[in-house]
């Protein structure tokens, strides 16, 4: 239960989104169709979370991958189904609106 409760709670370092994103990180936008064609970040990918489990193939596991949607709260969910299914460098991007002053 303590490693649970500091795993939580520890302070580990962020990752930098930008220098992520300037290395060509794959970003996900875990978003419905809808939401994500009222804007997105260029060159992101829409794999709504629903449907992430079935899209594995169209993400690249070669390079970062961030997650996105309208608030982080998505695309965390999105993070851990990731991770657990063999995704090693993934990280949540929060909200896609907080991404725009990396890209576009």
């Amino acid at each position: 239960m303590l490693s649970f409760l500091k795993k939580l709670f520890s302070s580990q370092p962020k990752a930098d989104l930008g220098e992520l994103i300037k290395k060509g990180a794959v970003i996900v936008d875990v978003r419905s169709k809808g939401e994500f064609q009222t804007g997105h970040l260029k060159g992101s990918i829409n794999i709504p979370l629903q449907n992430l489990r079935d899209n594995f193939s169209k993400i690249r596991k070669d390079k970062p991958i961030i997650t996105c949607c309208a608030s982080g709260a998505r695309s965390a969910s999105a993070k851990s189904i990731l991770k657990s299914n063999g995704f090693t460098d993934v990280h949540n991007g929060g909200a896609w609106t907080n991404l725009r002053r990396y890209k576009n």
